[in-house]
């Protein structure tokens, strides 16, 4: 196994991640703090074979990407929150269509244009529900430079491996950070399934996996794409029936592989009372106070799958150990909160610890929060 230290930038490390995953196409439209990963691609990419281009706007970023998707390309853009929300439409059809693609959203202060430059969690939410109906949902958040190059391979390998559009949501500060990174050669890739021949080829067609053989375009194989509800050939249908098949597989192929999925970290869990839930560059901190004791009986869980989020292991964790009391502190109003206390009912109070100003917390904020709710 080879492998070497590289010091590097969280967006710069995204970039290398992605190109390391396969990404032979970026298209994007430059927005803070996301515009290293465009800037930077546009000199590596093509070094690597593959083709760069600045859209004139957010949406045809996402089209763009999409489309060059569709042609058998493993595909990226890099956005913000305000570009985020313009991406919606397309990530809706990407859903439907079932088109593989990663969507960057380096999280920065809202709503609006809001504080472009400065630090928020305040896209937890929007990554879930932002686009319309119920769709799968994998949507991944990094802690760490050296987390950032993981998983964006891995938001490639899942997008690849369920034919998804996969989030990739990076706060400010992680993106910016510079720390080294361990490159290793010895990375699972994954790619697509193709089909073998266009006989009886059926772009939809229902597999024990729920995820369809995808043909590139332009290769000989008949198929319509559509963000209408399809039947298995991709032309649409007003079936009540079909449409029903459709959503439960899209839903299904996600949900069923849950356990595959989801990632996260138990840190200090065994024999805590009080339990801190946190993600993104707050993680870190809290990872300081709970593993350097500053928190009596505090244990740490880290979730690097927000949706879906690792609520077996959560709940777990509540049960084993009858915690007293969860503390979620967020750089936002309070979001990731409202799923904590979804998955713990009344086991449980959970407090939320919140700042939105677009400045981090520091570690002491988080402990006189925790340790005056005793």
């Amino acid at each position: 196994m080879m492998s070497n230290l590289v010091l590097m930038q969280g967006n710069e490390a995204c970039v290398k991640g992605a190109i390391k995953a396969g990404m032979k196409f970026y298209a994007g439209y430059p927005i803070s703090p996301a515009s290293e990963i465009a800037e930077i691609s546009s000199v590596m990419l093509p070094k690597a074979g593959g083709k760069f281009i600045q859209m004139e706007d957010e949406i045809a970023g996402a089209a763009a990407v999409v489309g060059a998707s569709l042609a058998g390309l493993k595909t990226m853009t890099a956005t913000s929150g305000p570009g985020f929300s313009l991406k919606q439409e397309v990530i809706g059809y990407a859903s439907m269509a079932e088109i593989p693609c990663v969507i960057v959203d380096v999280m920065r202060g809202g709503p609006s244009t809001g504080l472009p430059t400065s630090v928020s969690q305040g896209d937890i939410m929007q990554s879930k529900w932002g686009t319309h109906g119920d769709h799968p949902v994998i949507a991944l958040a990094p802690t760490s430079v050296k987390n950032i190059y993981d998983l964006t391979i891995k938001a490639f390998n899942y997008a690849e491996k369920y034919r998804i559009p996969v989030i990739l949501l990076m706060d400010e500060v992680i993106a910016h950070m510079r720390e080294s990174v361990e490159i290793k050669d010895d990375i699972e890739i994954i790619s697509r399934k193709i089909p073998e021949n266009n006989e009886d080829f059926k772009a939809y067609k229902v597999t024990d996996d729920l995820v369809p053989k995808m043909a590139p375009i332009g290769k000989g194989y008949k198929f319509h794409t559509t963000g209408l509800v399809h039947d298995e050939l991709g032309y649409p249908s007003n079936s009540n029936e079909v449409a029903q098949d459709l959503l439960e597989r899209l839903m299904g192929k996600i949900d069923k592989n849950r356990d595959e999925i989801v990632m996260y970290d138990a840190i200090e869990t065994d024999k805590c009372k009080k339990l801190i839930v946190a993600f993104g560059s707050v993680s870190r901190l809290c990872n300081e106070l709970v593993e350097n004791g500053d928190l009596k009986e505090t244990g740490l869980f880290v979730p690097y799958t927000i949706w879906p989020f690792p609520e077996k292991k959560l709940l777990e964790i509540v049960v084993k150990n009858n915690i007293e009391k969860i503390f979620v502190p967020e750089l936002n109003a309070g979001q990731l909160i409202y799923e904590v206390q979804r998955i713990v009912g009344t086991r449980c109070e959970v407090v939320g610890i919140n700042k939105y100003c677009g400045e981090i917390f520091e570690p002491q904020e988080i402990k006189v929060k925790i340790e005056g709710e005793v």
